[in-house]
């Protein structure tokens, strides 16, 4: 397919996605099916076009003057597809398959840059009624990390320690330009593709086959190592989904001890069985998803309990970029009172001296500070435990200064620290 197909399709798929309300991968898979036609380099394009357009619909709306599937197609061509504005002004030649040709506007629109004094939810391409939410988490950084939630992500690997190291990795995937990642000291780092440019498919990888890592970005990394766990201890991973978290857990208990990996949704659960076996995992226990009874009636044995709780996503707009799009403000109260009701239970869980561990893939402060304040007024018998202090011992290194100015909690964004945007509170029950 030549360029000019190329736009005329993603503004295509973008239609679909816009006015039709569809997922984004949703609406991609479609098109593919109804034009098989199209390679798949062509397909690779074309997705990487939409997802660039849905990441900067904001700006590139306002530079263009509309927000139409076309509008954000024509926008987005250049840097997604490495063409200057001329190739893609020729590219639109109104021939089959491609788009009509470009008005002056749309020209104009090509080569505009955003004025001084661009609102920072424009700036930064995210929705607007979120942006007293970015105002007090960033304050006059709102529009810079609304931005860096925009770019393209890396693709993050996390080296099972079980089976592989750090060197092992690098090395099998060294003609990748894999890079150890800057903060996680187990983690590897695929760097973003540039154009038109497809991210490797790793988890094709043999080594990815034979257990040496998973893919996981660096912030779910470091967010696993916070939280504390060790040898021989009592954890308990209370949203485990599909298992990213504990297998970085069992990874740093060395098999030892037991993790008892829980959640509400058996669709969301099912993934695990296969990863733990193919990583070697043999101190898990999967608990049956759902059976809440069951569940408490463990009681208070836990040394670490990890709340990865439901949340906005807002932290993984780079991996999911349709979906800042999508969410709505009735969805932050209830994600909250999801939040409020698994962090309950967490705290019935965790043994006196031991460890909740808060996190969510989110910059909100409703969902993270916010959340932990009203948390420790139900709960006078938990105290924060600063980030700061554990970082040394657990992670290593000097600690990175957290994004929304805290002291005792831990804000990662992509901006800061080039990781998914990531939330991490600890939280010590006190000794009876």
């Amino acid at each position: 397919m030549r360029a000019g197909a190329r736009i005329a399709a993603a503004a295509e798929v973008l239609d679909d996605i816009l006015n039709r309300h569809r997922p984004a991968p949703a609406a991609l898979a479609d098109w593919g099916k109804a034009h098989r036609f199209a390679g798949s380099g062509d397909r690779a394009a074309i997705g990487t076009l939409v997802f660039d357009a849905l990441r900067r619909r904001a700006s590139l709306a306002a530079r263009m003057g509309a927000d139409t599937p076309r509008a954000l197609a024509l926008a987005a061509a250049p840097r997604a597809l490495g063409l200057t504005a001329e190739q893609v002004t020729a590219a639109a030649d109104g021939s089959e398959h491609a788009l009509a040709p470009l008005s002056d506007a749309e020209r104009a629109g090509l080569s505009a840059e955003l004025p001084a004094g661009t609102p920072a939810h424009i700036a930064g391409d995210f929705p607007e009624w979120l942006l007293p939410s970015f105002e007090r988490a960033f304050g006059p950084a709102a529009a810079e990390e609304g931005a860096a939630l925009a770019a393209r992500a890396p693709v993050d690997l996390r080296v099972n320690a079980l089976k592989a190291t750090q060197e092992k990795v690098l090395k099998a995937l060294e003609r990748y330009g894999a890079t150890p990642t800057a903060l996680a000291p187990t983690g590897v780092r695929v760097p973003a593709p540039e154009g038109a440019g497809k991210a490797p498919h790793l988890e094709a990888e043999t080594a990815h086959g034979k257990g040496w890592f998973e893919v996981q970005d660096e912030g779910s990394q470091l967010a696993a190592l916070l939280a504390g766990a060790g040898p021989r201890m009592q954890v308990l991973d209370l949203c485990a989904g599909a298992g990213g978290k504990t297998l970085a857990l069992a990874s740093v208990m060395q098999n030892t001890g037991q993790i008892y990996a829980y959640d509400a949704d058996k669709k969301q659960l099912r993934p695990i069985f296969e990863r733990l076996k193919r990583a070697g995992a043999r101190n898990v226990q999967v608990l049956d998803a759902g059976n809440l009874a069951a569940l408490q009636a463990l009681g208070p044995r836990f040394d670490l309990v990890l709340v990865d709780a439901p949340c906005t996503g807002s932290g993984t707009w780079r991996r999911k970029p349709d979906a800042k799009w999508r969410v709505k403000a009735s969805n932050i109260p209830e994600r909250i009172a999801e939040q409020v009701s698994v962090l309950d239970v967490g705290a019935g869980l965790t043994k006196p001296g031991g460890t909740l561990a808060y996190v969510t893939c989110s910059v909100l402060p409703e969902e993270n500070r916010d959340q932990v304040a009203d948390f420790l007024k139900r709960h006078a018998d938990f105290s924060v435990e600063p980030f700061t202090t554990a970082w040394g011992a657990r992670v290593g290194g000097e600690p990175p200064r957290s994004a929304d100015g805290a002291e005792d909690t831990l804000q990662l964004t992509p901006a800061r620290h080039a990781t998914d945007g990531f939330f991490i509170a600890l939280l010590r029950r006190h000794q009876q």
